[in-house]
């Protein structure tokens, strides 16, 4: 089995026109024909099919949320994992100079050779094509991502917000408690510097009345980001 085969094999994919495979694999020091163009298609391919993915397996998770897990998958460092997974280091097309200094094991060449991948897929046989390949190159940081970064309630993900930029975190005040002692209900309200005004709601329950007001604030921060 010839180099080229053996590496389709680990793509899981075959390619009808070999010449964009070998552009794909064609660093820029390697000459004027090389995978930068490919790598610009890829990388916008696999932005929106990883933000696809999460949008449609977390309808619960907010915008922040759903950023926090591509961030995690569509990095430089995880771009490189899947090189390595894939072996792409030693069928790298590259110029005397990279050779030397070992450019095959250089994370952002690897890296971007994988974007150029995605886009030659997609160029030769389409976007569902292209698609199959990043649901299976990524399935291990799919699966990491989601256990790195768990859907938060509107509450946590709030107060971490205003952690990370060293905001105070939120108070929350009850301002009244009504209706019969079966069916009580709390209004609870809170107001954050990032926030011009002040917001409330009202709820079977104080803990999720809290949750409203928090989920309200997130949606004005969002908003004015």
């Amino acid at each position: 089995m010839s180099n080229v085969q053996q590496l389709q094999k680990r793509l899981n994919y075959s390619f009808s026109d070999e010449k964009i495979l070998t552009l794909a694999l064609s660093h820029r020091s390697y000459g004027s024909n090389n995978n930068e163009r490919l790598e610009f298609l890829g990388d916008s391919i696999l932005g929106l099919t990883i933000t696809d993915i999460l949008y449609r397996d977390f309808p619960k998770a907010r915008e922040g949320e759903l950023s926090r897990m591509r961030s995690h998958i569509v990095r430089a460092e995880s771009l490189a994992v899947v090189a390595k997974k894939l072996e792409l280091g030693s069928e790298l097309l590259l110029g005397p100079g990279e050779m030397k200094s070992g450019g095959h094991r250089r994370d952002s060449i690897l890296g971007d050779t994988v974007e150029a991948l995605i886009g030659a897929v997609y160029l030769d046989s389409g976007m569902d094509a292209a698609r199959d390949c990043i649901v299976l190159w990524f399935k291990d940081l799919l699966a990491e991502a989601l256990e790195v970064q768990p859907i938060k309630d509107p509450k946590t993900s709030l107060q971490e917000w205003l952690q990370q930029r060293g905001k105070p975190v939120p108070e929350y005040k009850l301002v009244t408690t009504g209706g019969e002692a079966h069916s009580r209900l709390f209004t609870v309200s809170c107001k954050i510097a990032a926030v011009e005004k002040e917001m409330s709601a009202t709820a079977s329950s104080r803990r999720k009345a809290e949750q409203m007001v928090a989920e309200q604030l997130i949606t004005e921060l969002e908003l004015s980001s």
